[in-house]
């Protein structure tokens, strides 16, 4: 079984390190961690450092460095244009996809998009959701959660634009990746994507694909679009 990770804010420079706030109450009191166990602290960019419980206190652990480490940033990056939908949905995307390896996630304003981000409320919601995820997943890069985007200012977004369309004659299997920069998956909201949105994407270059002949729901077509492209890439 893997170690369970722990995310502070940078990891520390000696061998020993106090693990204390929301972490340390996670580890010593809803998870048990106890003397002699290992964990992995992680900075979310990249950076781990393995440790061992050398004492346990209320809410906080006392760790002993041991190992260190760092995962550089996965090439081609994999980023997703989320449409806004209502209720959880949209959480529930975004933890999905982090856990299969999103790197970038852009919540986007869509025509149809029922549920509008009246706040940042549902924006550091997302990016708590996101946190959760990574740590779950292992993950020593913690995805970006962007601040929400306008059609317009996603038209202009620069690399290989794939938008996930249900009409689209062009498989994700067979569309051209690059090794390096970035790949945008573009997601409509649960009302899907609007004839002119579509028409303002494509002039900008971008690509309508299509996963296969089922129509998904906008909380599953992005981890399934992610999970594809994860073989193609090989992440897998």
């Amino acid at each position: 079984m893997s170690l369970p990770l722990f995310l502070v804010e940078a990891l520390p420079d000696g061998a020993e390190f106090r693990l204390d706030g929301p972490e340390g109450h996670h580890a010593a009191t809803v998870q048990r961690l106890r003397v002699g166990e290992e964990l992995l602290l992680g900075d979310g960019r990249g950076g781990t450092a393995t440790a061992v419980v050398n004492a346990v206190d209320r809410g906080a652990l006392d760790l002993t460095i041991t190992d260190r480490g760092y995962v550089p940033p996965p090439e081609p990056r994999l980023a997703v244009v989320q449409g806004i939908a209502k209720g959880d949905r949209g959480e529930l995307a975004v933890q999905a996809m982090t856990e299969v390896g999103v790197d970038t996630i852009i919540p986007w304003a869509a025509a149809r998009s029922v549920a509008r981000w009246k706040d940042d409320r549902p924006l550091r919601k997302w990016r708590a959701t996101v946190r959760e995820a990574a740590k779950q997943a292992r993950r020593p890069w913690v995805p970006e959660v962007c601040e929400p985007v306008t059609t317009a200012a996603l038209a202009r977004r620069p690399g290989p634009l794939l938008v996930l369309h249900e009409e689209a004659t062009t498989p994700l299997s067979r569309v051209r990746l690059p090794d390096a920069g970035e790949v945008t998956l573009v997601v409509g909201p649960e009302g899907g994507i609007t004839p002119d949105e579509l028409t303002a994407l494509e002039a900008a270059g971008a690509a309508a694909v299509r996963l296969g002949p089922e129509v998904l729901r906008t909380s599953t077509a992005g981890v399934s679009a992610l999970s594809a492209l994860s073989v193609r890439l090989g992440r897998w």
